[in-house]
């Protein structure tokens, strides 16, 4: 019979739809386009309301994870945006402290270098009294 040869390995020749029949009653038919499934229905086997509730409790479980994952990547691009906007926030902060940092750099070096002055011209004027007062 073709449903059990349907069964094992036909997915890629009827797009994926054998995983999905629920008797022996229905089998797949291989259509032109990937996104169609056509059902021809065994009339010996055939429980067509059975087929019909099994087929609508399968759309209802691929429709919940559906919403599943749209909910998933909706709460991923929240928390994306989010880490995002807290990393801008992490640069322009890191932007003011150099900017504090080289300010102050600035500030303390300018005053460094008066103290190198200062020292300089103290150490000149201990040299400077120092040979006068060798000289007497």
């Amino acid at each position: 019979m073709a449903s059990t040869s349907n069964r094992n390995g036909g997915d890629s020749f009827y797009g994926g739809a054998a995983h999905y029949r629920s008797r022996e009653g229905l089998s797949t038919r291989p259509v032109a386009s990937s996104d169609e499934i056509q059902l021809r229905i065994d009339p010996i086997h055939a429980d067509l309301d059975d087929e019909i509730t099994g087929l609508r409790s399968q759309v209802k479980l691929l429709r919940n994870v559906a919403q599943e994952i749209g909910s998933e990547a909706k709460f991923q691009k929240d928390f994306l945006d989010q880490l995002q906007l807290t990393m801008i926030k992490a640069q322009a902060g890191v932007k003011n402290n150099i900017r504090k940092l080289n300010k102050s750099i600035i500030k303390h070096g300018s005053n460094h270098i008066v103290h190198v002055v200062l020292f300089a011209l103290f150490c000149f004027f201990v040299v400077y009294m120092w040979s006068k007062l060798s000289r007497r």
